[in-house]
């Protein structure tokens, strides 16, 4: 082993954020510890996946001709158990990198949501930080590493508090470690467990049989065997597989510990020829609305790990964990040639429709597991209604809704129940289920009996943006453009008050407009008013309500002012052409408790309060005076 002259020991802090994760383990209550061994044999995995497809560019990296394994020592005498891999190893800088520091987007919010967590090892294992989880059960742990191809051979080692150290390996750890990594835990005295081989057969067995590299256990009498299937199990047929088999892949490949909702496991012969495993989860992972919207499929090539973040489906479907292992791309393909390779071009197309035709399946066969794939992941998947205009149908379809006839409403149910000479499906987009269904906007609707889409997600301010129709009838929102709903019967004639209020309405809507000025774009009569006095909407060519005020809240876009309707059945309305003196604040009160029926505070709060204040006292006076 050659060493440079500035390659003596030396401590090093943690960063803060894994300062902060470590004193989490080390202080756990997590009753889940098995997961250690899950993440470290899962590293071990990556670290053979990475020698493995480095080698094909540079074969001298596996010169010895030994296959890539991990081995598991236990040794009850000196109360330690070591879990080693002959897979890429680590040089200096990449064990300060990789088990110093965390370089990872969101892990403020990670570690926030893992303090508060129940199941803090379900969160362990979808950050990809599981190597931290052995300080459950180590009070100090060891590791050797030297990087295949290289001479040099580094420990690193850390008792979990707010450093570690790092130093030239000794001699004959140099001499032991000829490629790969050693990690030696240093067990806690309740962690004695762990020694016993028919705990950890039981855990290599419950969570990682199907690691495709042999997982060797060396007793401390004996030959080492090994204890896991070690096979790539989409490879395998669909006859030889069990409901289990398939929950312990989930489980393995994703670093997840809840049942997938949703397996599809096939294999694609032609023009090219790939072997597909994929699942839904049934919870959310932790990634999901991280601003980069990477997936999570990993790429194979006959077996061979090429990447994690192929974009392998769209971005809308990032929720789909799994592998895609294909025959026919070539071995030395680059992560820059992944970009703009064609076949994977159409592997990506053909997975992602077989994706979707899944779920439609699971929606009409398992709709109980299809709602748990909605709950979870619903508005992640009404982001392909804006992106994929190709599926942009199908997603329509498979989209279920809160309505005002019910929940988890499909566009076929609501498409079904149309009332008669209704021609459009109408829909109103706000941030709360219950503040829409006490929406002004709902009222001639609701009158008529006309079902109306109730959207609450973020996206659906933006997806409703597009073009859309679902079995030849557009989608119409409530709270833009003109409305008529004349000639849908009211379910009770006397629903509505059709009598006129007598008030000149050209001079109210005058009177109206002249106060209110350019706080408005216009003043009209309404027809989605049956008993409220106002409403606010956006123009027929004007972005929607909610979406404007979603870009308001980002600074983008200029906001554009929207429409006052009237009510001219209101006696608050019919009194203002009327009203003189008063007419001013009757006008600004019409704008402003619009405002606060659509989530919004007045411009003014404080002359709001003041002109319901004077009106109150102007209406009460006879009475106190």
């Amino acid at each position: 082993m050659t060493l440079d002259a500035d390659t003596s020991a030396q401590s090093q802090p943690f960063q803060a954020e894994v300062a902060e994760l470590l004193h989490l383990m080390v202080h756990s209550v997590y009753s889940e510890t098995d997961i250690f061994l899950r993440e470290l044999i899962s590293n071990a995995s990556d670290a053979c996946d990475k020698l493995r497809y480095e080698a094909i560019a540079s074969p001298d990296l596996i010169a010895d001709g030994a296959a890539p394994k991990i081995r598991i020592v236990p040794d009850k005498k000196a109360n330690t158990l070591t879990v080693i891999d002959s897979g890429i190893g680590m040089d200096r800088q990449e064990l300060i990198d990789n088990l110093g520091t965390i370089a990872r987007s969101g892990t403020k919010s990670f570690l926030s949501r893992l303090t508060e967590a129940k199941d803090g090892a379900g969160l362990i294992g979808q950050f990809g930080v599981g190597f931290y989880a052995a300080f459950m059960v180590a009070e100090r742990i060891v590791v050797t590493s030297r990087r295949a191809g290289t001479d040099q051979v580094w420990t690193w080692s850390s008792s979990g508090g707010s450093g570690f150290e790092i130093a030239p390996a000794s001699e004959d750890d140099a001499r032991r470690v000829t490629r790969g990594t050693e990690i030696v835990l240093h067990l806690k005295p309740d962690a004695a467990k762990y020694l016993e081989s028919y705990e950890i057969e039981r855990i290599v067995g419950a969570y990682s049989d199907n690691i495709q590299f042999p997982i060797e256990l060396q007793p401390e009498e004996g030959e080492p065997r090994q204890i896991n299937s070690a096979s790539a199990l989409w490879q395998r047929s669909k006859s030889e597989l069990s409901p289990e088999d398939y929950t312990q892949a989930y489980r393995s490949i994703a670093g997840a510990f809840d049942e997938p909702a949703m397996t599809l496991h096939y294999r694609a012969e032609g023009r090219q020829s790939y072997a597909v495993l994929l699942f839904a989860p049934s919870t959310k992972p932790f990634d999901l609305f991280e601003p980069s919207r990477k997936g999570r499929v990993k790429l194979y090539v006959r077996r061979v790990f090429i990447a994690d973040d192929a974009e392998l489906l769209p971005a809308y479907l990032r929720f789909i964990r799994g592998v895609i292992d294909s025959e026919d791309l070539p071995l030395n393909i680059s992560r820059e040639m992944l970009q703009n390779n064609p076949q994977l071009t159409q592997i990506r197309k053909a997975v992602t429709s077989r994706v979707i035709g899944e779920l439609e399946s699971l929606s009409e066969k398992e709709p109980e597991s299809f709602a748990k794939v909605w709950d979870a992941f619903g508005q992640v998947i009404k982001e392909g209604i804006w992106e994929d205009f190709e599926r942009r149908e199908k997603l329509l379809a498979l989209s279920r809704f809160t309505t005002t006839a019910g929940e988890k409403r499909s566009l076929k149910q609501y498409a079904d129940s149309l009332k008669p000479n209704q021609t459009e499906i109408y829909y109103l987009v706000g941030d709360s289920i219950e503040r829409l269904k006490s929406n002004p906007k709902l009222e001639s609707a609701t009158a008529r009996g006309i079902e109306v889409l109730l959207l609450t997600d973020p996206v659906d301010a933006f997806w409703t943006s597009a073009p859309l129709d679902f079995g030849g009838k557009p989608l119409k929102s409530l709270s833009q453009g003109d409305i008529d709903f004349g000639l849908i019967p009211l379910l009770d004639n006397k629903a509505e008050n059709k009598e006129p209020s007598g008030a000149d309405e050209a001079a109210t809507i005058a009177v109206i407009k002249d106060t209110l000025g350019d706080r408005v774009s216009g003043v009209r009569v309404s027809q989605r008013l049956t008993t409220s006095a106002s409403c606010l909407v956006a123009g027929g060519q004007g972005r929607d309500q909610q979406l404007e005020r979603l870009l308001a809240q980002q600074n983008r876009g200029v906001v554009t002012k929207p429409i006052l309707e009237i009510n001219m059945r209101h006696p608050l309305v019919a009194a203002i052409a009327g009203a003189k003196d008063q007419a001013a604040d009757l006008s600004f009160l019409l704008l402003e408790q619009a405002q606060i029926l659509d989530g919004e505070l007045p411009e003014d709060p404080a002359a709001f309060a003041n002109r319901l204040n004077h009106l109150v006292l102007r209406g009460i006076s006879p009475e106190t005076g």
